[in-house]
């Protein structure tokens, strides 16, 4: 049965850069040497709110038969690789209690922050985390067009005006001999 995929944004609580645990599936049904459910822990690298699916750093490796192309320099061979998993198959960590939990949205301080089941602030991760742009741009695209093309203009007409100059030159020299 083919995957529909789901017109327009879909809100997904659960970001790239968040620590997650598995709460469902294969990684769910990890056991140590003791025996004991340890279920997989890792951080989302990817994903996708539209098909509602994400990767987990090390959970989930599938092999990929990859054909070479060496037009491309692609190497080929049998790649290991993580797999898309279902959003519902993993939970956020509690940054408190590390125990799996939902998310929720809050304004905090005049900020909208996610906030766990315990009431703590899930951390933004610094890589992703949207940075504050200055109250004045330095310049605009159109000023920086505007800047292109009088560079452009002056360009062309420095040959121009060296030109007219030389020629001014050489008049005045052919004046000055037929003065003489």
């Amino acid at each position: 049965m083919k995957r529909q995929k789901i017109k327009g944004a879909v809100r997904t609580r659960i970001k790239r850069g968040d620590e997650v645990v598995f709460v469902a599936g294969k990684e769910f049904n990890r056991y140590d040497s003791e025996g004991n459910r340890n279920p997989y822990r890792g951080k989302v690298i990817a994903v996708d709110p539209r098909t509602g699916r994400v990767k987990v750093d090390g959970a989930m490796i599938v092999k990929k038969h990859r054909k070479a192309v060496p037009q491309m320099d692609i190497k080929g061979g049998i790649i290991n690789k993580e797999a898309w998993v279902n959003i519902s198959n993993v939970a956020v960590v509690d940054p408190e209690t590390g125990k799996p939990t939902r998310v929720k949205y809050e304004i905090r301080e005049g900020e909208k922050v996610r906030v766990a089941k315990s009431g703590a602030v899930i951390p933004e991760q610094a890589a992703f985390a949207k940075v504050e742009t200055a109250e004045e741009p330095e310049e605009t695209a159109e000023e920086t067009v505007e800047e292109t093309a009088e560079e452009a203009v002056e360009e062309q007409a420095e040959p121009a005006v060296e030109e007219a100059e030389e020629k001014q030159e050489a008049e005045e020299k052919a004046d000055d001999t037929e003065k003489e």
